[in-house]
């Protein structure tokens, strides 16, 4: 546009384009950038955590605890949550092989006491 007041300042030719003014502007793109992986080590702390509620089975913590190994290993930024899995589903892994054993044992001390009648 053309300020009237100002006789220097006119609209300019046809086809042609007035000067911008002031510095050129720079658009800025900002990205999401997904962050490490961390599947595994999180899915071995939930199941560490399920195993809390469900650790009447023996396959939940399991898998936890071959997850946090793994997860470990390939998920450096997950170390904590592996660790955690691994901590939570070590315990109920090893209350399992420990009532095993408990079972096998008072089995085995029946049978050896009713044939000893």
């Amino acid at each position: 546009m053309s300020d009237p007041y100002n006789p220097s300042q006119q609209n300019p030719p046809y086809g042609q384009h007035a000067p911008a003014y002031g510095p050129p502007t720079q658009h800025v793109v900002v990205g999401y950038q997904q962050g490490p992986p961390k599947g595994l080590s999180v899915t071995s702390m939930i199941l560490g955590l399920v195993s809390i509620v469900a650790g009447f089975t023996f396959l939940v913590p399991l898998v936890g605890l071959i997850l946090g190994i793994v997860g470990l290993r390939k998920e450096p930024a997950g170390r904590g949550m592996a660790i955690t899995g691994l901590v939570l589903n070590g315990l109920f892994v090893i209350g399992w092989a420990l009532l095993i054993l408990f079972v096998i044992g008072i089995g085995a001390a029946t049978t050896t006491s009713t044939y000893q009648q």
